[in-house]
């Protein structure tokens, strides 16, 4: 949950009883027609779906276990949660049977009474799921705030204090009814939600809020603007209450600050129950929207017509800098300093900006644009303040703290870093940025020397994590007392709460999910009367969560290596030939064309890079975040041209073709056809996690063929790189342009990508040619519809990147492309990709998990390096406590 989304959107399409078409698909026995309304959700942004199968003409049981089976296999639905929903018990039990990861089950009850409440509430908690529990007793759905706390609370203490429940584990619905139905007593049914929200979110800790939103305006069905202005509204206040997530399709939401006022207003009295006859005026007012969409507001100069505040406060909204020196100017010279300027207007539009951004009315590439003007204002007053503190001796600027940053030793990304590191310093701290790979040392010596108040660490690959209890350990016996700051796109709370934080005990470790939270934390942290109580909240919830892991992972049930190896995935060689390589050893290419290779970039993950989560193109019409995706779009199309035309990268790649057989969980590569000589090994890893007698349990090596069959198979390797853009990002930060800084970086990033879906196609079709007449749009590649799979190591499949060292080795890739490792296995230059082809039909994407001790004793003994150090590389896999 992040406050540029506000809360957790749970998508509401695959569900039989919501869902006209849905039904219908699953009726049909159309499944994969149904699996795509359930990525189609995933990629617009759901952060969990919502599954139901509840209807009469169905076998529910069956149809549950069918559909989340068919979800399992695919990677880019199964990476979010699964909300388990029906009436029956039996259908969820199905449900939490096949379900993989940890679900949410919809839902359990009162209604029953306690005991039948306790007995479900155990099976949920023996299945690893979490529960919505809902306002519902023997007396029926509670409809006041009262009732509802009451029956929540009683629930809440039943399944902490009587059944063990987690409590972060429990989500709470308490009931969201329709209003302006034209029954009085209906009328104050949001606020009796809102005040029952916010007395769980105040008493029952660590508990949840959920609710299902589309059931507020089932009085306006048929009006669509105005039932998205009442889910809008709902969700304004809602949000404020202690709402974390609803049911909803987030496509039909508009912007708050975008509904007209002639319809904001009924809209609000409904809702907040403000009046008498706010139903009659909002059916008088709803008659007016019927059918229309909203208006999208005129750009035009009329803003500059107002004062100087006004003008630097609309410039840094909305990130334009054309007139941002003269404005300066002019705020300069009315002011007594210049300084003055920056605390006073600027100061004051930041904030305004960071009210926007964090009330979710304003997204991440809007404020680091609102950087920039920011930067450039400051860049013109410093001279002035430079010839005043000569003049006067007037000591160093206020600010609202000082913030070392750094990504630590051995990894090279940074654009997440660089990202937190503007939108902080928009709310006047000072950064110092340290860059890539930097040394505990040379962070904590920085740390010492410019007094720093919070130290920033880092990290994008797995190795990292270790790195960064390095620094913590360091700073415990140096004697460090500022508050450490954890984050990174391989970071998590647990981690941080499990390795991290008990290293460091002179102050408090706290994991930041993304740039939009860091400045609560940074704030919290610099509040001298908030300070004590956020850190002490934050270690007690952290000793809370290291305290359940450790329990969780005693109860976790691991399959020993060889039950996991006799349960491995078959493949039937005697009737499959594998396909040849149309050359085997290496082939470089030394440039590529930048044009072709835009028609191969996956836009999706570029905007996710600015945290705006949804599926392009459609994310360009979103509701909510459309105006300022299709703005970062449009600002990426120009950069684009530059990039081709200035040829600010330069795209290089490496590939080559081995003869390859399995023996056992490696994979041999031969020297040459004769396959007398092993030339090299790929050491894999196998699932352990407990399967049914249905499901494998993975290694990569089982799409290999195994050398006792006598089947002579390949591999193939890649790496590719969009080249080095370091010194046009220098000239962008020189020029105070974090914008177009980060920007570029996210596409050399997106370039490496789709550089390496076109040496994959090209592998397919002409290098390997086992589909030569394959022809995929850009689309169906994103959606990897192709024969074989590309894994790379120190990902899910091969989740040990030493095997990077390998693979570079064999490709002989620094010295042909330029590409080489850090110690920490780290690709430099950071855009870049590598990975293995796999050529067999039935290869396919999957997660190691969780692996026990006796695999990796066996592991390090293949790979011949000490038990100890290969459990550092796999510390993030291992399902034991090291």
């Amino acid at each position: 949950m992040t406050s540029t989304a506000n809360f957790i959107n749970i998508g509401e399409r695959t569900n039989v009883t919501g869902s006209a078409k849905f039904k219908k698909l699953i009726l049909g026995d159309d499944y994969d027609a149904a699996l795509e309304v359930a990525r189609d959700q995933v990629e617009n942004g759901a952060q969990i779906i919502d599954v139901n199968m509840d209807e009469g003409m169905l076998d529910s049981k069956e149809a549950m276990e069918k559909f989340l089976k068919l979800i399992a296999s695919e990677p880019d639905i199964c990476r979010v949660p699964i909300m388990i929903d029906s009436s029956k018990w039996d259908i969820i039990e199905a449900g939490l049977k096949t379900v993989q990861g940890k679900a949410i089950v919809n839902s359990i009850s009162l209604k029953e009474g306690e005991e039948p409440f306790k007995h479900y509430a155990k099976l949920v908690r023996r299945y690893g799921a979490a529960v919505v529990v809902m306002a519902f007793d023997t007396d029926g759905q509670a409809d006041t705030a009262a009732r509802k706390y009451e029956i929540c609370e009683r629930s809440y203490r039943i399944l902490v204090d009587e059944v063990g429940f987690p409590p972060e584990d429990i989500i709470f619905d308490p009931n969201i009814f329709a209003v302006a139905t034209g029954i009085e007593e209906h009328n104050n049914y949001a606020v009796e939600f809102f005040e029952a929200a916010k007395q769980i979110k105040a008493n029952l800790p660590y508990a949840r809020v959920s609710g299902g939103l589309s059931n507020v305006s089932f009085s306006f069905r048929g009006n669509d603007p105005v039932r998205e202005a009442m889910h809008s509204v709902f969700l304004y206040h809602g949000i404020k209450a202690g709402l974390d997530m609803a049911i909803v399709n987030a496509g039909q939401l508009t912007i708050y600050d975008d509904i007209p006022p002639s319809l904001l207003e009924p809209v609000e009295d409904v809702i907040l129950n403000r009046r008498d006859d706010a139903t009659e005026r909002l059916l008088d007012a709803a008659e007016q929207y019927r059918g229309q969409g909203g208006q999208k507001r005129e750009v035009d100069l009329s803003w500059r017509e107002g004062p100087v505040q006004q003008r630097l406060t609309h410039a840094l909204v909305n990130g334009i800098t054309e007139y941002i020196v003269e404005d300066t100017e002019e705020a300069r010279a009315n002011a007594t300093r210049p300084l003055d300027v920056i605390e006073g207007p600027l100061m004051a539009g930041m904030d305004v900006v960071g009210d926007l951004f964090g009330s979710g009315k304003m997204f991440l590439p809007q404020v680091v644009k609102s950087a920039r003007v920011m930067k450039q204002s400051v860049a013109y007053l410093m001279p002035f303040m430079e010839k005043e503190k000569e003049e006067a001796g007037i000591t160093e600027d206020s600010n609202a703290g000082t913030i070392l940053l750094a990504t630590v030793k051995g990894d090279v990304h940074d654009i997440g870093k660089n990202i937190v590191g503007v939108v902080l310093q928009c709310n006047n701290y000072k950064i110092i940025d340290l860059g890539v790979m930097v040394p505990a040392a040379d962070i904590l010596a920085c740390a010492k020397e410019e007094n720093v108040d919070i130290i920033g660490l880092s990290g994008l690959i797995t190795p990292s994590l270790d790195e960064m209890v390095t620094v913590a350990s360091e700073m415990e016996r140096q004697g460090f007392d500022v508050p450490l700051l954890i984050g990174g796109a391989t970071t998590s709370k647990v981690h941080t709460a499990v390795k991290i934080d008990p290293t460091y005990r002179k102050n408090q470790t706290v994991y930041v999910t993304d740039a939009s939270r860091a400045v609560g934390v940074a704030s919290h942290i610099m509040n001298h009367e908030t300070r004590a109580e956020f850190l002490k909240e934050t270690r007690a919830e952290y000793e809370e969560m290291a305290r359940r892991h450790a329990q969780g992972k005693k109860q976790s049930a691991r399959a020993p290596l060889e039950q996991a190896r006799a349960n491995k995935y078959v493949v039937d060689w005697s009737s499959y030939q594998p396909p040849v390589p149309q050359f085997l050893g290496l082939k470089t290419f030394e440039t590529y064309d930048l044009a072709e290779l835009t028609r191969y970039i996956d836009w999706t993950p570029f905007f996710q890079t600015w945290e705006l989560v949804g599926k392009y193109p459609q994310i360009l019409d979103d509701a909510k975040i459309g105006e300022a995706a299709t703005q970062l779009y449009n600002d990426a199309q120009v950069m684009l041209q530059r990039i081709i035309g200035e040829q600010w990268l330069t795209p290089k790649a490496v590939i080559g073709f081995w003869p390859a057989n399995a023996r056992g969980d490696d994979i041999l590569l031969y020297a040459d056809e004769t396959r007398h000589e092993v030339a090299s090994i790929f050491h894999t890893l196998r699932q352990q996690m407990a399967r049914s007698s249905d499901r494998s349990n993975f290694a990569l090596a089982d799409f290999i063929a195994p050398e006792e069959t006598n089947t002579p198979d390949h591999l193939g390797g890649f790496v590719v790189t969009a080249g080095g853009v370091e010194e046009q990002v220098k000239r962008f930060k020189e020029a105070h342009d974090d914008y177009s800084a980060i920007l570029l970086q996210a596409l050399a990033d997106r370039f490496a990508e789709a550089f390496a879906e076109r040496m994959h196609e090209r592998a397919r079709k002409e290098f390997w040619a086992y589909a030569s007449e394959e022809a995929f749009d850009n689309e169906a590649l994103i959606k990897e519809s192709y024969q074989g799979i590309r894994p790379a190591p120190g990902y899910p499949a091969s989740p040990d990147h030493t095997e990077k060292r390998t693979l570079f080795r064999l490709l002989e890739s620094e010295q042909r492309i330029g590409v080489g490792l850090t110690e920490s296995c780290a690709m430099l230059p950071a855009s870049s990709v590598s990975g293995l082809y796999f050529s067999h039909p039935e290869s396919q994407y999957f997660g190691v998990g969780k692996i026990g001790k006796d695999q990796v004793e066996d592991y390090a003994k293949r790979k011949g390096v000490p038990f100890e150090e290969m459990e550092r590389w796999l510390r993030p896999n291992l399902g034991y406590e090291s």
